[in-house]
Order: structure tokens, then C-alpha cells, then sequence
């Protein structure tokens, strides 16, 4: 397939989460067009992503991890940039997406944008209402899962048509404009299904154990450290408790335009992040489309 689209992530072990973005980004944009780099060169991540083009690499524990992978992936954003229009870049169990409503799908809505600049998505957490949906995942994920929250860390600015650095964790780039289109949205996957949550946790914490550091010695996401993690079942049965309000986030794009300045002197910009106690039901269009 000829595409202008381009996807990048890093992954080990992560199946689940592989396969979802497999079928999403392979579907959209070709597997020759997905670029899935093998922390670990593990074979079953080689195995799944047959197809695309695979990167292994050493997968050594280390205090540094995203300093490293964000390093790389820095890199490969902008040497893809040369054959590319746009490279959409996250991690695995992140999916962009284009509302179903504009009638376009993701590969034809990302070619038409102008280039030279960074998309940012509306970061939404795809949840998992424990008392409402019994069954596990076992193919598409939006409708047997159809509850959302609005999730401002996951609100990146990841669809990249221009020379920037990323900032380690993909939340800041250094492009000084924002822009934000009502269609696009960036699905976290992390609280999809609550045995998929315990098991990607499970393997996170032990990555994270055989470091021996504490959370303040190491560049890698509080959340890998099992210090962190709380109880896995009262996370899920809490978003029974929240309020459900309508599905519109033009109210949440407008504060990001409103608050988009500088980040300090880090030459990274930002904009503010509140967090509510929503949720949010997907209309049934988006059902399938993951």
C-alpha cells in the first residue's frame, strides 16, 4: 500500500495490546507502513507483527528506560520524516483514531492534513466497567467496551509532520502551536479489561523488581512500580461510582487552546491537564472501530 502514513511503537511482551494495535494501524496504513520496534527481541512479538517492519533490540533492564526509548524514538520519527508526510508515533496500547462520523478513515483524514506541523489528539481511557461488561476481550474492543474518560495526560501531540523533539513520554513536543482537531481522539487501552490490566501489571512490576531502585532513582513511569499500584479490583469497581455526562470534548479542547504556553524554560510546551470524575458513553459509531 502507498501510504503518506506512517506508525511507530516500541513493545515487549505486550500481546494483547500488540495485536490491537496490529489490527488498527495494519488495517489503516499497511503493515509496510508500521514500524514496531522489538524491546527484547522477543519471538512472539516478531511473530505477530510479520509483516511490518521489526527492529530488535537489547532488552537489558535499565534505570533509564524511557530516557533511552524516547531517545530512539525521537530518532526514528525524524529519519521516517524524510519518507513520510506524517508518523504517528505512541505507545502500544495507544490507538489514534478519526471519528467515524466524518466518514473517512484514518489513512485518508491523516493525508489530507497540511504538513509541517503536530497534531494532538483528545486523550480518552478506554474503561472497563466491571460491573456492567462480564466478558473479556477476545477481538474487537470498542462495544463489547463502550464507557470512556477523559484521560489530558493522554492528550499527545503524536501525529508528527515536522522537525521537533519529543519529550520522553510523548506529552510535550517542542512545535509551538496546537492544534487539536474535533475528530481526532487517542484511545488509551491500558483499563480495557481488567485481566489484561493485572497481567500487563504483573509484568510491568517485574521489570521495574529486578532494577532494585526506588521510583525516585529511575526515568520510567511511576506507574511500572508495584509501590504504585494500589489494588487492582478497586481501581475497576471505581468507575461504577462516576457520574456519566454527554460525549463532547469540544468544552475540553477549547481549555487546551485557552492554557497552550511554554513549558517553563525546557523549550517543550504544554497546557493544562485537569482531571474530572466523568465518564463518557462512545456512540455507537465508534463501536468496532478497535
Amino acid at each position: 500500500m502507498q501510504s503518506k502514513v506512517a506508525a511507530v511503537t516500541m513493545v515487549r511482551e505486550d500481546a494483547f495490546f500488540l495485536t490491537a494495535w496490529l489490527r488498527h494501524y495494519g488495517a489503516a496504513l499497511g503493515r509496510e507502513n508500521c514500524y514496531v520496534i522489538n524491546h527484547g527481541r522477543g519471538a512472539d512479538v516478531a511473530d505477530l507483527a510479520a509483516g511490518c517492519n521489526v527492529i530488535g533490540i537489547p532488552g537489558d533492564p535499565h534505570p533509564n528506560f524511557d530516557m533511552k526509548r524516547w531517545r530512539l524514538l525521537n530518532n526514528l520519527v525524524g529519519g521516517l520524516r524524510s519518507y513520510y508526510d506524517h508518523v504517528i508515533v505512541g505507545d502500544v496500547d495507544e490507538l489514534v483514531v478519526v471519528d467515524p462520523g466524518t466518514g473517512r478513515g484514518l489513512l485518508d483524514w491523516v493525508s489530507a492534513q497540511p504538513i509541517r506541523r503536530v497534531l494532538t489528539p483528545v486523550g480518552l481511557e478506554v474503561i472497563h466497567r466491571i460491573d456492567l461488561e462480564e466478558a473479556p476481550i477476545e477481538g474487537a474492543i470498542l462495544g463489547p467496551r463502550r464507557f470512556v474518560r477523559h484521560a489530558p495526560h493522554y492528550s499527545k501531540p503524536c501525529v508528527v509532520s515536522c522537525a521537533t523533539k519529543i519529550a520522553r513520554g510523548g506529552h510535550f513536543t517542542q512545535y509551538g502551536k496546537l492544534f487539536a482537531p474535533p475528530e481526532l481522539y487517542l484511545l488509551h487501552l491500558k483499563f480495557c479489561d481488567f485481566g489484561q490490566y493485572v497481567a500487563a501489571m504483573d509484568r510491568r512490576n517485574a521489570t521495574t523488581g529486578a532494577l532494585g531502585v526506588a521510583v525516585k532513582d529511575a526515568a520510567i513511569g511511576r506507574h511500572w512500580f508495584a509501590e504504585a499500584r494500589g489494588e487492582d479490583r478497586a481501581v475497576f469497581d471505581a468507575f461504577a461510582t462516576r457520574q456519566l455526562a454527554p460525549f463532547d470534548f469540544e468544552p475540553v479542547r477549547a481549555r487546551m487552546a485557552a492554557s497552550f504556553r511554554p513549558r517553563g524554560e525546557t523549550g517543550f510546551y504544554e497546557f493544562d491537564r485537569p482531571e474530572d470524575a466523568l465518564i463518557h458513553e462512545l456512540p455507537e459509531r465508534f463501536f468496532g472501530l478497535i
